[in-house]
Order: C-alpha cells, then sequence, then structure tokens
C-alpha cells in the first residue's frame, strides 16, 4: 500500500515559506502557499512559520483569516507553529493594546525572550520522543513561560520552553526548516496522518 500523499498549507503572510515548503516536498507531500480562507479548507495540516509575528496577523486581519484558521484547529487538524507562529498560537500576546494572538494554544509565550537578532543562537536540545539531541536554529526566538492543563512539554532550553504539543497544535521557539534535521517536521506529518486516519 502506497504512502498518502498530505496537502500542508503554509501560511504565507510573511516568513521562512521556501524554506518550509522545501523540506515538507522533500518528505514527500505537497504544500500549498495559504493566502486565503478558501484555500485553508484544501490542506491537511498547516504550518505557521517564523516571522514578524504582528505583521502576521495584521495580514491574517486583512485577508480575513484569523477566525479561518481558528476554524480550522477548532476542526482538530493540526497546526504547527514556529517561532513566530508559536506566539500567534499562545494566549494573550498584546502589542500596542491590541490582541495579536490566536488564543488557540494553552500557553503564555514571552516574545524575543532569548533576545534581539543579534542573540541568535544554535543548541543542541534533549526532546521528549528522540533519541539524539535535535540541532535547534533560535532567531530572536520566544519562549513558553507557562503551560495550562493538556499541554505536553517536549523540549526546554536554559530552563525555559521551547517546544510543546496539545492535542493537534505542535509549537517551537526555533526554526526547523533552517536545518537538515527533519523530525520535527516528521513529528508534524505525524499528526497530520493521525487526524486524517481518524477523518476517513
Amino acid at each position: 500500500m502506497s504512502k498518502r500523499k498530505y496537502s500542508i498549507g503554509i501560511l504565507g503572510m510573511q516568513g521562512a515559506t521556501e524554506e518550509h515548503a522545501k523540506h515538507i516536498y522533500d518528505l514527500g507531500h505537497e504544500t500549498i502557499l495559504i493566502k486565503n480562507k478558501e484555500q485553508l479548507e484544501k490542506v491537511d495540516g498547516l504550518i505557521i512559520p517564523g516571522g514578524e509575528s504582528t505583521a502576521i496577523w495584521r495580514l491574517m486581519k486583512k485577508n480575513n483569516l484569523v477566525e479561518a484558521v481558528q476554524q480550522f484547529a477548532e476542526s482538530k487538524k493540526p497546526i504547527f507553529g514556529t517561532c513566530a507562529g508559536l506566539v500567534l498560537l499562545g494566549k494573550g500576546q498584546v502589542e500596542a493594546g491590541q490582541i495579536v494572538s490566536l488564543g488557540l494554544m494553552n500557553i503564555q509565550v514571552k516574545r524575543n525572550g532569548f533576545g534581539r537578532q543579534k542573540d541568535s543562537f544554535e543548541a543542541g536540545l534533549a526532546v521528549k520522543g528522540m533519541k539524539e539531541t535535535y540541532p535547534a536554529v533560535f532567531i530572536r526566538a520566544p519562549y513558553i513561560e507557562s503551560t495550562g492543563e493538556n499541554v505536553e512539554i517536549l523540549a526546554s532550553y536554559d530552563d525555559k520552553i521551547v517546544a510543546a504539543r496539545e492535542e493537534n497544535l505542535l509549537v517551537a521557539a526555533f526554526h526547523p526548516e533552517l536545518t537538515d534535521d527533519n523530525r520535527f517536521l516528521e513529528l508534524f506529518l505525524s499528526m497530520v496522518g493521525e487526524k486524517t486516519v481518524v477523518a476517513v
């Protein structure tokens, strides 16, 4: 029996979309750059990439994608948020008095928690479920300050939570698309597979 090919949406507002698409393609699946809610209806899972969270949020609002992504999550389709995507999936992010997060995952996030661009770094992470350390690339990275019920912590760095999962939502403070190690993307694809099997 042949392996099913998934259609993975990559939110195309801003950020490292091409790098994510290349890795997904190398893993045997197709991608759609999501610019509107009609495209979102055609995919099995969604990646919200790194970039500038406030800029991504504004473009999502302009393109009527905020409620569409919230509904996508409520349908239990998997979403993987990396760096800015982690910020957007969390709760309670406020910028200039305006909420700038989807409020989907039961986490509180510290934006730019590891410093600015000049403070970017790489680190080997011990990740739950992975036998060998994961080479994580942190760029203006956030971290998770606290988690609520049902959130599984997958990795920490310097006593700060940098990867977690809550049901169909997966987040990483780093950039998995900037390394040749595809284990986080494979984890996400396995979540898509679990949902797809249930849906069938």
